[in-house]
């Protein structure tokens, strides 16, 4: 969650690190730091709590240098504060530290520290890991992270200077991202290759239980037992205009625009249409293992989990295979039961999501089959799972997910599609589901030419001081999702129930002052829908419905132009985002950074 950069070569090092800061502000973070090597020699280090802009503020004209770390926190131990701030310097100032991740054990080793004499300036687990590296006898400074990394327990994404090896800046991962750009006489190291794109796009991401030593003409590789291992670097396929706002007020808006192009990226090379079914070749699977499925199980955290529910539809309604979708955070907890005939599938826009990557580790550790659906090529969970597919979203910036839920809806079309014609669905569902897909960038288009009309609602609905969103069996997915982004960047309180279960008990809350939103599709359900919208009016409940044709007992519809049955979800949760967006605009949320969330949840 929190944000590495670091650089050593030539240039000024300050500038660079600023701006890397900045493209990270995305993951989202209380406070941020950084430290270099000064030209007369030392560490010179600034923090601040609360933005880049305030960090920037504090750093002196005169900061010269050509090596440098820097940090964006998202506080775990310890309130934010300028103390708390990383880069963690030792009580000499010669080894600063930045972490990503959370120390387990570091209460017991703060208490043995502190018993030989060590004073903490911080109340954070992460300067553990400096005074550990500082009070190392070892010779060089790999040996001495080495030692310290060896007693430390947890996740760690670090990067690691020291004044006696000006020469160097070392890293090291254990279920914390960090990233190499690799430059012309300059290296970079990051948590991700948004801090580095406009500098580079030859990359090597490191494994967990890897470390890297940078030198400003040289990396290399080892494992922390000191192995060498080979790295060979990567071109990143987005480039650095991707991370720009391109003309929007917002990320999240932009990411929401963007939904035509990105479904049309997901889709394209992918689709055959002599045999009407599509090539997925990532996923490392043959008709007779597929065939061979008697279950699939999907397995995500918030956005993610809602876009498994609705894949675990599709795949259910496809192909004909018992599926369902799990939060990975309790699946890993509940010691499941793991058979040999299930499918697993982890989803993970960042590809590093902890509970989702922690889970991945224990079913490979039982023997599973897992795949992965992730937008980050190259990232923990797809290295770690034995195939899967790639959404092709493109960097998302904005912290709430727009259009990497949406592409990961269409991935699972993708993969129910396939699996379903390896299967039982014919040659004429096929030839339908494809022209649905295919049909589905225009029918974005369409959704979002009715933004203004969309923005004028939200105005209406702004002052709620809660809201209900209610859906049936395809719908109640998309419900739990709007309702989702309501509350990230709203901040107002927002429920999502199946619509069948209005009587069991929410119907209690109904009241003029706590409006609803129905997802009424036009199929089997739709009279099923119009009498919980009945049941809503009878209590003077106010109704937003989107829908396919106008809703008598709504007060407000939004019309969706129909798709397949299967894939009307992935429609009607369009123009959701931008009743969200208006919702939180017309709040003055700050909409890219909500309050309290990271983009990439990497710690537990």
């Amino acid at each position: 969650m929190c944000g590495i950069v670091g650089y050593i070569g030539k240039r000024d090092v300050a500038p660079l690190l600023l701006e890397g800061l900045q493209r990270l502000e995305y993951r989202g973070y209380d406070s941020a730091g950084i430290v270099i090597a000064g030209k007369s020699g030392g560490l010179k280090a600034v923090k601040a709590k609360g933005r880049v802009r305030e960090l920037e503020a504090r750093v002196p004209k005169r900061f010269a240098g050509t090596t440098g770390i820097a940090h964006t926190r998202w506080a775990t131990h310890g309130a934010p504060s300028d103390v708390n701030a990383h880069p963690h310097l030792d009580t000499e100032g010669k080894v600063a530290v930045v972490h990503n991740g959370i120390v387990d054990n570091a209460s017991e080793l703060r208490a043995k520290l502190e018993a030989d004499g060590v004073v903490f300036a911080s109340e954070t687990d992460s300067e553990v890991i400096t005074h550990l590296i500082a009070r190392s006898q070892a010779a060089s400074l790999e040996e001495k992270v080495r030692e310290a990394l060896k007693v430390i327990e947890g996740t760690y994404g670090i990067a690691v200077m020291h004044a006696d090896f000006p020469d160097r800046i070392v890293a090291a991962r254990n279920g914390s991202p960090v990233v190499l750009g690799i430059g012309e006489k300059e290296m970079f190291v990051a948590s991700d290759v948004a801090a580095l794109i406009s500098h580079t796009r030859q990359v090597v991401t490191l494994d967990d239980g890897e470390t890297a030593t940078l030198k400003a003409d040289d990396f290399r590789t080892y494992t922390t037992s000191g192995t060498r291992t080979t790295a060979t670097p990567e071109t990143v396929e987005w480039e650095a205009a991707s991370y720009d706002m391109g003309g929007h007020d917002t990320y999240m808006h932009k990411e929401i625009c963007e939904q035509p192009d990105a479904v049309d990226r997901v889709l394209r090379g992918r689709i055959d249409d002599k045999f009407s079914t599509v090539h997925l070749g990532g996923l490392n699977l043959d008709a007779r293992e597929a065939r061979g499925i008697r279950r699939v199980k999907i397995l995500g955290c918030g956005t993610s989990y809602h876009a498994g529910m609705i894949g675990a539809s599709l795949v259910e309604g496809l192909a004909r295979i018992p599926a369902d979708s799990e939060p990975a955070s309790e699946f890993r907890y509940r010691n499941p039961v793991v058979d040999p005939d299930t499918l697993y599938i982890a989803v993970s826009q960042s590809g590093e999501t902890y509970d989702v990557l922690a889970a991945v580790q224990e079913l490979k550790r039982k023997g599973a089959r897992v795949l992965g659906v992730v937008n980050v090529v190259g990232s923990a969970i797809a290295r770690e799972t034995d195939g899967g597919v790639y959404v092709h979203a493109g960097p998302e910036v904005c912290v709430v997910s727009t259009k990497c839920f949406t592409n990961t809806v269409v991935a699972f079309a993708l993969l129910a599609l396939h699996l379903g014609r390896i299967r039982d669905l014919s040659v004429a569902d096929g030839k339908r589901i494809i022209e649905g897909l295919r049909a589905l960038p225009e029918q974005i288009q369409e959704i979002l030419a009715q933004e203004e009309d969309i923005k004028k609602l939200a105005a209406e609905y702004a002052e709620a001081k809660s809201m209900m969103f209610i859906g049936r069996v395809r719908g109640y997915p998309v419900a739990l999702e709007a309702s989702l982004k309501l509350k990230e960047i709203s901040y107002i309180h927002a429920e999502a129930y199946p619509a069948s279960e209005l009587k069991h008990g929410p119907l209690a809350l109904i009241e003029p002052a706590m409006p609803t939103v129905a997802i009424v599709p036009d199929d089997s359900l739709l009279e099923k829908n119009r009498a919980a919208m009945e049941e809503i009016k009878a209590r003077s409940g106010r109704i937003l419905a989107v829908a396919h044709r106008e809703q008598e007992k709504a007060d407000h519809t939004i019309l969706v132009p129909k798709n397949e049955d299967e894939l009307d979800p992935i429609l009607m949760g369009i123009p959701l985002q931008l009743l969200a967006y208006h919702t939180a605009l017309a709040l003055g949320r700050d909409i890219d950074k909500p309050r309290n969330l990271a983009k990439s949840v990497t710690v537990e």
